[in-house]
């Protein structure tokens, strides 16, 4: 990367932006994802790494970490529909009643509200799962967060509120974030938490310029 005057940006994220041009890579373990506005630079960035390197370029991004990229003349769409529904598949919840919301109205959940599950690791497995999917699913980030704070003793109301997220995943598998191609905008984010000893509230607060 520093021969092709790449600087490190994060800790798998390389970048190098000229006057006219930018291109960004990043590297997870063996594969590379390459992004610029400049096809030519996409170009000589492959030929570089291709004569250090034995390379299969699989061209156009469609699969990356179980993310699903869509790309048409309106934009980008990057969703997880497939992890979903083999999620779904895996706890038999393919022909469960659908659900509208990821979450009941005024749901109130607390530490101790109920009998305590007979199997927690299944109840934190799912909850893992569930944080993954926040990756494109930031409708359903509000639910799962609240219920991981209680992995540590979940109890049945805490399952009864994933089996809702879950109903609200069946009815929407392929929803995603969508990158317009037409927009101008740029995204700033700022987040911040609060917790009180009584209640624990969570603020999320965004800009976006």
């Amino acid at each position: 990367m520093v021969s092709n005057n790449l600087h490190r940006s994060d800790h798998s994220l390389f970048i190098r932006q000229t006057s006219t041009s930018f291109i960004t890579a990043l590297i997870y373990v063996d594969d590379i994802l390459i992004a610029s506005n400049n096809p030519t630079v996409i170009t000589s960035f492959k030929e570089s790494l291709d004569s250090k390197f034995k390379l299969k370029d699989i061209d156009s991004l469609r699969f990356f970490l179980r993310l699903e990229n869509t790309r048409s003349k309106e934009g980008i769409n990057i969703s997880q529909q497939s992890f979903t529904l083999q999620l779904l598949t895996d706890i038999g919840y393919t022909s469960v009643k659908l659900a509208y919301t990821p979450m009941e109205p005024n749901l109130k959940l607390t530490e101790d509200q109920g009998e305590l599950l007979s199997d927690p690791t299944s109840y934190r497995s799912l909850i893992g799962k569930l944080i993954y999917l926040t990756i494109t699913r930031p409708d359903i980030t509000y639910a799962v967060n609240r219920l991981s704070q209680f992995l540590t003793s979940p109890q049945v109301p805490h399952l009864h509120a994933t089996q809702r997220v879950l109903q609200y995943l069946k009815a929407t598998p392929g929803q995603g974030i969508f990158f317009s191609s037409k927009t101008t905008t740029k995204l700033s984010a700022y987040a911040e938490t609060i917790i009180s000893p009584q209640n624990v509230l969570v603020s999320f607060f965004s800009d976006t310029d």
